[in-house]
């Protein structure tokens, strides 16, 4: 008699990148609801996107209240209410405006340079949502939208008697936040540049 073929584990099967995605959804609902701190989320993120396996992913929430569904598809849910801001954004009207350090951006963040300068620097930012839409409007100004060195960079602005700089524009690594670039520079310039992730100081 023929011996059956043994039956693989379905825990054992290759992970998809949207698997990837909708674990990697329950961390972020997890930080804003206060379970998980900004480091942990990081770390955990970081071990999604290496996963080769469901039961690589497995243990990444199992502490985690939405664990049960993580395996199964969030895909067209709207995002939490709370989760994050929606929008938010920045004013500088003959003056100047930063954003850095280990903020927090919303989907959307717009800004406005009015014969003054900005600066949005996403190297250090907490990127809660898998995609950040920074819109830059340049009038006798100037914005400077810095990003990952590894991100994926979408620029889509334009400049009219201006500049809108498109260099940075480019695929990243695997599972690295989605940034777009969008605007436009009347009279002033938006310039997009990629560099590298500040480190972190060691702590005490």
């Amino acid at each position: 008699m023929a011996e059956l073929p043994e039956q693989m584990d379905p825990r054992q099967m290759r992970a998809s990148d949207a698997d990837r995605e909708r674990v990697a959804e329950v961390l972020r609902a997890a930080a804003a609801e206060g379970r998980l701190d900004l480091d942990e989320v990081d770390d955990r993120l970081h071990q999604v996107y290496a996963a080769r396996t469901y039961a690589e992913l497995e243990p990444i929430t199992r502490d985690l209240p939405a664990a049960r569904s993580a395996p199964m598809a969030l895909d067209g849910l709207p995002p939490r209410p709370g989760e994050v801001p929606a929008a938010g954004g920045a004013v500088a009207v003959m003056s100047g405006f930063t954003r850095r350090g280990p903020w927090i951006p919303p989907r959307v963040f717009s800004c406005l340079a009015f014969w003054g300068g900005g600066t949005v620097d996403l190297r250090e930012a907490r990127m809660l949502h898998g995609e950040v839409k920074i819109r830059a409007f340049a009038v006798m100004g100037g914005v400077n939208v810095i990003v990952p060195e590894d991100a994926e960079v979408h620029v889509t602005g334009m400049g009219l008697m201006g500049g809108f700089g498109h260099d940075a524009a480019g695929p990243g690594r695997h599972g690295a936040p989605r940034i777009v670039v969008t605007g436009f520079a009347f009279w002033g310039g938006v310039a997009v540049e990629r560099r590298r992730r500040k480190r972190r100081a060691p702590e005490a």
